[in-house]
């Protein structure tokens, strides 16, 4: 039996004429065809009158129109495929053009089915991307024009008009959809170029991410190396002072004791035995105060002398209290000022002074026990810098607290 129809190798699809399967190849780069039996479906629609060429596609127009009557017509169109005369006709088709190929072709726009480049245009497609579209799927339906725009919408060429030699004919128009498939197969294709643009920004927004990420983790990278370079470089540099100051302090002390040397060599003594047990410190006297008794401490000798001051004048209790606290103002003043010399120098002759301090009985005495000296003849009262002893003035502001602060103070 002569062979009905064509078989794809590669996807399976029949095609009724060699021209089909020349076009099914350079759409699709398959090229495993074989003769077969089998004719092609013609399942006519009963309804609207649209050829069907398989099961699926007959199903896929009842989807979209309900329509469910179809006409099977195959037996009518299936006519015997003879390979012989393709074959035939292919070389003659070939010894004209090259017979003609030495001679310019004048290149034209390939006719395609009117109805089905008015219902491109409807569905908003540019005329000459409608034209190449319905050229280059071979003429045959709506919908594969509309998949080859899909497929090639990013082509630099896609809005050109095609061109052919004068010769070149179009296939037979195939019967078009109706209006409601158009609007249904223009919505599909709409959700399907918005779906094609999502995945692609998803696919962009993960990108972009990715690489977000490893520039972050560059940078968090590139901190750190930094900081324990810093922190390194630093160690580095208190190990070196550290090191330079022990240096420095070592050089002085031998420069101590070759000093020591000398001034013991020229005093005529012999060199300092390092075994030897220093001698101690001599003892300094106190100096003698005009009070009676004398405590052993320098904290007691404050005390008994503001209860002096405070016996001495106990009829004035008022002018007692405001000696206590001109006291205690000098005392903090030196204390957290010592390098202020206005703090440490007082004139004796001073009005405010005498009547506060200068003329009662201890209140000078009490200066002298914490450090301050007579100078010019008396006319001053003097702390030297290199003699401020802290912890002789935190002692007297704590005696000068207690007799400010205790009723009891200097009573006894």
């Amino acid at each position: 039996m002569a062979g009905l129809s064509l078989k794809c190798g590669d996807c399976g699809i029949l095609l009724r004429s060699v021209e089909e399967a020349q076009e099914h190849a350079e759409l699709t780069k398959h090229s495993d065809f074989s003769e077969s039996t089998e004719a092609v479906l013609n399942l006519v629609c009963s309804t609207c009158g649209k050829p069907c060429r398989s099961k699926t596609e007959s199903d896929l127009h009842t989807k979209r129109t309900g329509h469910t009557e179809f006409e099977d017509k195959t037996l009518e169109v299936a006519k015997p495929i003879s390979l012989e005369v393709e074959k035939d006709r292919n070389m003659e088709d070939a010894q004209g053009e090259s017979s003609s190929s030495c001679q310019p072709q004048e290149m034209v726009v390939p006719e395609v089915d009117q109805k089905l480049l008015e219902e491109l245009e409807g569905m908003g497609f540019p005329k000459a991307r409608a034209i190449r579209a319905l050229h280059y799927s071979g003429n045959t339906s709506l919908e594969a024009a509309v998949n080859w725009v899909v497929e090639h919408e990013n082509d630099a060429d896609i809005d050109e008009l095609p061109k052919v030699p004068v010769n070149t004919k179009s296939e037979a128009a195939q019967p078009s959809l109706t209006p409601e498939e158009m609007k249904i197969k223009a919505q599909e294709l709409r959700e399907r170029a918005r779906k094609k643009k999502e995945e692609e920004e998803k696919r962009m927004e993960r990108e972009r991410e990715k690489e977000r990420i490893r520039v972050g983790k560059e940078l968090l990278e590139a901190k750190r190396i930094e900081e324990d370079n810093e922190r390194k470089r630093l160690m580095a540099l208190r190990k070196a002072e550290k090191e330079e100051e022990r240096r420095a302090r070592e050089k002085i002390r031998q420069k101590l004791e070759e000093d020591k040397a000398e001034r013991r060599r020229k005093l005529g003594l012999p060199p300092e035995d390092p075994d030897a047990a220093k001698p101690s410190a001599p003892v300094v006297e106190e100096k003698k105060s005009s009070l009676p008794v004398r405590p052993a401490t320098k904290a007691e000798q404050m005390r008994e002398c503001l209860r002096s001051l405070k016996q001495n004048h106990k009829d004035d209790e008022a002018k007692v209290k405001t000696a206590f606290n001109t006291l205690l103002t000098y005392v903090k003043n030196v204390a957290t000022n010592p390098n202020e010399e206005k703090f440490r120098k007082i004139r004796l002759t001073n009005a405010t002074f005498q009547a506060r301090v200068g003329a009662l009985k201890g209140g000078i005495e009490f200066l002298e026990l914490c450090g301050f000296e007579k100078i010019e003849g008396g006319e001053f009262l003097f702390l030297p810098r290199d003699t401020v002893n802290k912890a002789v003035l935190n002692e007297a502001g704590t005696e000068l607290n207690n007799a400010i602060n205790n009723p009891f103070f200097g009573v006894l």
